[in-house]
């Protein structure tokens, strides 16, 4: 599978996926229409479906622009979603795989940061939008501390080799907290090191692994005692609320 990020408004990532050896693409949260025009020109990519993580407008603002622009593509999102997601078609839920363009798409429902939100996981990649960032998390708009710190770990679960593609690049702000959190954690400093060394290169973050998010990210890690330390709590969801709680206050 090929995965292409690409860059969209300030700080977005949207997603162009397609199997092996073909031409069909499809698109994860195309926040605007013209650079994923640009990146399937580019590219000589066919857009067949379009799919949505979550509502919010910074991930479901091309929808319409790239329907008028390729025509009637349909238009995944949860299925608690209707009404939310512009052009909505397709009513994803948890143990109903996709299968689109040769590529299948298991959706996780992850909510937290919305009620409706969805990871997809394909072949060795997760697509998480604003659940699980690199070296963080999402803010909890809709959610409770425990119902993002299940969703967290209903992630952390997967299979470790598996690859992490977000939809912000908040990674160097995210790991500079994760040092705060953890100023002893090595496996920090070295990942803060590489990803404001790609940052300089005009490189971006994504994607990291599993492997690398439960080492590193302080999110996924409420239960260590190094994170407990600071930030103490009687369950791992307290100590996950604390934590977000230092985050939101942190610049």
């Amino acid at each position: 599978m090929r995965i292409l990020p690409v860059p969209c408004l300030s700080d977005n990532y949207a997603y162009l996926a397609a199997a092996d050896g073909r031409r069909e693409a499809i698109v994860i949260d195309p926040s605007e229409a013209d650079p994923v025009v640009a990146a399937l020109e580019r590219e000589q990519l066919r857009l067949v479906a379009i799919v949505n993580t979550h509502h919010h407008h910074d991930h479901v603002g091309g929808n319409e622009a790239l329907r008028q622009r390729y025509g009637d593509l349909p238009v995944y999102a949860h299925a608690s979603d209707v009404g939310r997601v512009p052009a909505q078609t397709e009513h994803v839920e948890e143990g109903r795989p996709v299968e689109i363009a040769g590529l299948t798409l298991r959706p996780l429902h992850v909510p937290g940061h919305t009620l409706g939100a969805v990871s997809y996981c394909v072949e060795d990649a997760v697509f998480t939008g604003d659940t699980l960032f690199i070296g963080g998390c999402g803010r909890m708009f809709e959610g409770t501390p425990e119902v993002m710190h299940a969703s967290l770990a209903k992630l952390a679960a997967l299979p470790v080799h598996t690859r992490v593609f977000c939809g912000h690049e908040y990674t160097v702000n995210n790991l500079r907290f994760a040092e705060t959190v953890e100023p002893e954690n090595e496996a920090v400093r070295r990942k803060l090191a590489a990803a404001r060394a790609a940052r300089e290169r005009g490189e971006p973050t994504v994607g990291s692994t599993i492997a690398e998010e439960l080492a590193t990210n302080p999110f996924l890690r409420c239960s260590e005692t190094s994170v407990q330390a600071r930030f103490p709590g009687p369950t791992p969801h307290d100590v996950f609320a604390a934590v977000r709680r230092a985050k939101d206050n942190y610049r």
